[in-house]
């Protein structure tokens, strides 16, 4: 949807902004460019809806070489997201949201009743916030309006530049979950700018780190946290990368441990022995459909002797995430509930646990896995969990 083919900025006064730039980016795919500042990340956006004309090369853009399109055209056919916002202050939310579509001739209902659609879409109702004007909402708020604008005119392609810099930590997570939640609807084709190496690795498809005016590498969030290309790149996202790696690795069945399982209607009885047969301290708790339903330990089935079902002894399961949640998540409960395991489920269905070990065993399989280019089931090696 997007190429760059050996694309160069450099101003009058002989600085180089972007030197000899080739990338594609997919239709669909939402790709972040990060780097320090002044490393030319913005001007490679900006050159795609030509508010910056490169010095040489050529950008392509669903086939098309822009520089031969109309600017203004151009523009109103790509979605343009900036850090702060740029609402007309003197429009109401729901004119503000209606404003390329009119540009480009829509009829005035039809202009806001997309205007109304895309709130609502961002979680705004039309019917509260649209006749209200831009000081009377909140930075989240109008970084939502902005997206709602941007993504009016239904634009194949989507500019982000520091979307999300201007909002404090907790809203700007917020706000990019939702994003993310967004993009999967509507698979737009995205440059994101931004300086910060967690909100690239959380949001992109793939990464761009930029060095001085190039590409250091581009490839998968995976990949570059996992097998850095250069020196300056495993220094650009950090010797806690390790770390970061936790939120773009996704829980699989094959990294999951089964435990002894109990059912709801099941007599104490008969699941203390079982127990005890295998050596068990407890087992999960589940219902005839296998559903989650919490977990019981052999303590409690022992004293409750043969009296009583499972089901009255189970205790509340407060560590569990989803089946391909990221393993960050699953570290996090851990952390939170201090549980020596995290349950996953697949919908409701009880899939296995994932313990601390078969948690690193995860990890070392995805990097070692982007290292030599094949798939994770592909890794074998020797496991602290099979020891």
């Amino acid at each position: 949807m997007i190429r760059f083919e050996q694309v160069s900025k450099v101003y009058p006064d002989g600085t180089t902004a972007v030197d000899g730039l080739s990338f594609e980016v997919s239709e669909g795919e939402l790709v972040t460019l990060v780097g320090p500042s002044g490393c030319g990340k913005t001007t490679t956006m900006m050159m795609v809806n030509r508010l910056i004309e490169p010095t040489s090369g050529r950008i392509l853009v669903d086939g098309e070489d822009i520089s031969a399109v109309d600017p203004v055209k151009l523009r109103r056919r790509i979605g343009y997201v900036i850090q702060q916002v740029g609402l007309f202050p003197h429009r109401t939310v729901l004119d503000n949201t209606a404003t390329v579509p009119s540009l480009i001739g829509w009829k005035k209902a039809k202009a806001r009743a997309r205007a109304a659609e895309l709130l609502d879409l961002v979680g705004l109702d039309p019917g509260t916030y649209g006749p209200r004007y831009p000081a009377q909402l909140s930075g989240g708020q109008r970084q939502r309006v902005g997206v709602a604008r941007a993504l009016a005119a239904d634009p194949p392609v989507l500019l982000m530049d520091e979307p999300f810099g201007a909002v404090d930590p907790v809203v700007r997570e917020r706000l990019q979950n939702e994003f993310l939640n967004l993009q999967a609807t509507v698979r737009k084709t995205v440059l994101l700018v931004t300086h910060d190496i967690e909100e690239a690795v959380r949001m992109g498809d793939r990464i761009a780190v930029y060095g001085q005016g190039r590409i250091e590498q581009f490839d998968t969030p995976g990949a570059v946290l996992g097998a850095p290309a250069t020196d300056y790149v495993a220094q650009f996202v950090g010797a806690d990368r390790g770390l970061k790696r936790l939120s773009v690795t996704r829980i699989e069945a094959a990294d999951l441990e089964q435990p002894p399982v109990a059912r709801l209607d099941e007599p104490a009885g008969e699941a203390t022995a079982r127990l005890r047969a295998g050596n068990a301290g407890w087992a999960v708790v589940l219902g005839a459909a296998g559903d989650l339903h919490g977990w019981v330990s052999a303590d409690a089935l022992s004293t409750a002797g043969e009296q009583g079902t499972v089901g009255e002894l189970a205790r509340r399961m407060e560590a569990w995430v989803p089946l391909g949640a990221p393993l960050k998540q699953a570290f996090s409960e851990m952390l939170q509930h201090d549980a020596g395991w995290v349950a996953v489920v697949d919908g409701s269905r009880f899939a296995g646990v994932l313990t601390p070990a078969k948690l690193h065993e995860a990890l070392r399989r995805s990097v070692d896995a982007d290292a030599r280019g094949v798939g994770r089931d592909e890794v074998d090696f020797d496991s602290v969990a099979d020891a």
